[in-house]
């Protein structure tokens, strides 16, 4: 503990780096943790498609969506969710929307994007499209 004082008298933008890294981490969680988004598994999101009827909304560019997606989902890029322009997803508000990307790490800004359009249940699925090929569950192709 007394070794901290000078280790950053020594090393203030290392120190600087790691408060800063620390904060990312903590609001980070906190936003996670307290977003109206929920990440599912592939389990819980087949469940969701099968029972419930859910609406898989992939993010993804035309061509990867092409190479392979969850059957029967919507390709609708970021950029028209953020702009508000839905289309045919904007008739399935009630319904528990689905939404997928390559690995997971950019499907939280859309689907955040849906909430503030007005839909009620907003899923991410964790590890995207790669988890979902990863453990051999079904993609089509085309479209």
């Amino acid at each position: 503990m007394q070794d901290i004082m000078p280790f950053i008298s020594a090393h203030p933008v290392l120190s600087l780096a790691w408060v800063a890294l620390l904060i990312a981490v903590i609001v980070t969680t906190f936003k996670t943790r307290f977003s109206k988004v929920k990440e599912i598994t592939r389990g819980e999101a087949t469940r969701l498609i099968n029972k419930e009827d859910a609406v898989v909304v992939d993010v993804r560019a035309r061509e990867e969506f092409r190479k392979g997606h969850i059957a029967e989902s919507q390709n609708v890029l970021s950029a028209d969710i953020k702009n508000n322009n839905l289309g045919e997803l904007s008739k399935h508000k009630a319904q528990p929307v689905i939404v997928v990307c390559a690995t997971g790490q950019t499907s939280r800004t859309a689907a955040e994007g849906l909430i503030a359009a007005g839909f009620e249940r907003v899923y991410t699925l964790k590890e995207g499209i790669s988890g979902w090929s990863g453990e051999n569950l079904p993609l089509a192709r085309g479209k």
